[in-house]
């Protein structure tokens, strides 16, 4: 068993908050264990608590979509979890203390998986992960490096859908996010190749 299978294992007894209590099921992440970018949304809709799985509903079909435009899947070289593993009640924000009690599992992943770069998708995760005063709508694409990471914040696919206009600076986003991979990451030509 992989370190990241166990760790999954753990993760889904998990009680450390009271978003336990109303889950359907913990949604750990997925993706190749040898990733090199790491995604991380705010926590687990309606259709990724009925699954187990992230990003599966319309916001998680246009991401797929959006990924592949640039030659990234979750099946062949990227990771995708969330600040908190449990869907928070009628899909509100990820309240604090929630995130408090849940961040430890994405550390663990994080060391497990080393990511080069870490992808933020929204603002909940971009301001855990890069700063407490990032505003996404401005510092979208913008690369900062935090202990030896490579971290960007991007437009949550959610967003795009109520407000479509924002895909093209989103999918701008990918493509930095491609040409940061291509200088960062080893064995490029057989990601995009």
């Amino acid at each position: 068993m992989s370190e990241l299978t166990s760790l999954r294992q753990d993760c889904l007894s998990c009680t450390a908050c009271p978003l336990a209590a109303t889950r359907q099921n913990v949604v750990f992440g997925v993706g190749v264990e040898d990733a090199e970018v790491l995604f991380v949304g705010e926590g687990p809709g309606a259709n990724e608590d009925a699954t187990g799985e992230p990003f599966v509903g319309a916001a998680g079909q246009l991401l797929d979509r959006m990924l592949a435009g640039v030659g990234l899947s979750r099946q062949k070289n990227i990771y995708i979890g969330n600040i908190v593993k449990c869907r928070p009640p009628g899909n509100r924000d990820p309240q604090p203390e929630e995130q408090d009690a849940c961040i430890g599992w994405l550390r663990r992943q994080t060391a497990i998986l080393r990511p080069k770069i870490i992808v933020c998708l929204g603002r909940i995760a971009a301001c855990r992960i890069i700063d407490p005063e990032f505003r996404v709508t401005r510092q979208h694409g913008q690369f900062v490096q935090k202990n030896g990471v490579w971290m960007m914040g991007t437009l949550h696919p959610a967003a795009i859908l109520r407000n479509p206009s924002q895909k093209a600076d989103a999918f701008a986003d990918l493509v930095a996010l491609r040409d940061k991979i291509e200088a960062v990451c080893e064995h490029t030509a057989l990601w995009f190749g």
